[in-house]
């Protein structure tokens, strides 16, 4: 199975998903079953490292980003991937607007799709630390229900 996820710079909010997605992964021994990446819609950011606060943010509950680099979408991914989880309302919509007619990939709202509280999880790009925390509360909530999703698909 492969999941992308996908928000507007592939900064703050995707990659974030991805390292917590890759770790619980790891922690359920699907992590050689399941290919997992990253990227935003823009370019502004491509070839750069997460944001140093998402890092941090990150490190602090035992997540490790330093790797990862931002890309951009790709017409491609709509192939190579079997889902692709937009974080916001605005990211989904420009993957709607990309996809091609042909595309294999389901696109659905990270947040939404595993019926959390909110739909969307926050750009925390303009505030404050407490931002970036909630951003992973949000995916550690909802990456725990695509893991069981996962589980069920295998």
């Amino acid at each position: 199975m492969r999941i992308l996820f996908v928000c507007l710079g592939n900064i703050c909010r995707s990659p974030t998903a991805e390292g917590v997605f890759r770790h619980k992964l790891s922690e359920a021994g699907l992590v050689e079953r399941v290919e997992v990446d990253s990227a935003g819609t823009g370019d502004w950011h491509v070839g750069k490292p997460a944001d140093a606060r998402t890092r941090l943010a990150a490190q602090q509950r035992g997540y490790d980003l330093s790797t990862l680099r931002a890309r951009q979408v790709e017409l491609a991914d709509f192939s190579r991937f079997d889902l692709i989880l937009a974080m916001d309302h605005n990211n989904l919509r420009d993957l709607e607007r990309m996809r091609p007619p042909a595309a294999k990939a389901e696109l659905d709202l990270f947040l939404h799709r595993y019926e959390l509280a909110v739909s969307e999880v926050p750009d925390p790009y303009y505030g404050g630390a407490e931002g970036f925390d909630q951003v992973l509360e949000l995916i550690e909530q909802a990456s725990a229900a695509l893991l069981d999703e996962v589980r069920q698909r295998l």
